[in-house]
């Protein structure tokens, strides 16, 4: 069965990691909404825009290449946050499609943890900046945990282990 699975969480959680690994170990194709904006940012189509105004480009163009997928009779996978509003409109596309949306929250339970795992990335996408811990601390207050019985992995946990438990779940029926 063809599905979206969306990688949520708060930035240096792990859902890249993981977003990537299950790409590459799957052949599913995998977007992440921070290498959409890094090639936007320099065209200068960022600057300016209000903050309603760039989350809804943000999740209309994630969005698009989500339904292209599907269009394909292909799943997909995403890395970015999701709110309650998102994760029903995407549930609502996948189901347009024949598909499932499968969304992994990603968390640190570990705040001097998530802290340092933060601070100390560089992940080197063109055209885009790292974050601070003040940008995490805003995302945590826009985007509170969803209640959907998603699945929960916790950075704290060996990356491995977190991708076993992604696997099991995508294949649940």
């Amino acid at each position: 069965m063809k599905q979206l699975i969306a990688f949520t969480g708060l930035p240096g959680t792990g859902k890249s990691t993981l977003a990537e690994a299950l790409a590459t170990e799957t052949g599913v194709p995998a977007f992440a909404g921070d290498w959409l904006l890094g090639a936007l940012a320099p065209h200068g189509v960022l600057g300016g825009l209000d903050r309603p105004a760039f989350l809804a480009m943000y999740y209309d163009l994630l969005g698009t290449l989500l339904r292209r997928q599907l269009m394909l009779g292909q799943s997909a996978i995403v890395d970015c946050l999701v709110n309650e509003e998102i994760a029903a409109r995407w549930e609502e596309l996948a189901g347009g499609y024949g598909a499932r949306l499968r969304i992994v929250e990603c968390v640190c339970s570990a705040e001097d943890v998530h802290r340092q795992r933060l601070e100390g990335r560089r992940r080197g996408i063109p055209g885009w900046h790292e974050v601070g811990w003040d940008h995490v601390v805003r995302m945590r207050s826009e985007y509170p945990r969803l209640e959907r019985g998603q699945l929960v992995v916790d950075a704290m946990d060996p990356v491995d282990v977190n991708l076993e438990q992604v696997r099991t779940y995508i294949r649940r029926t």
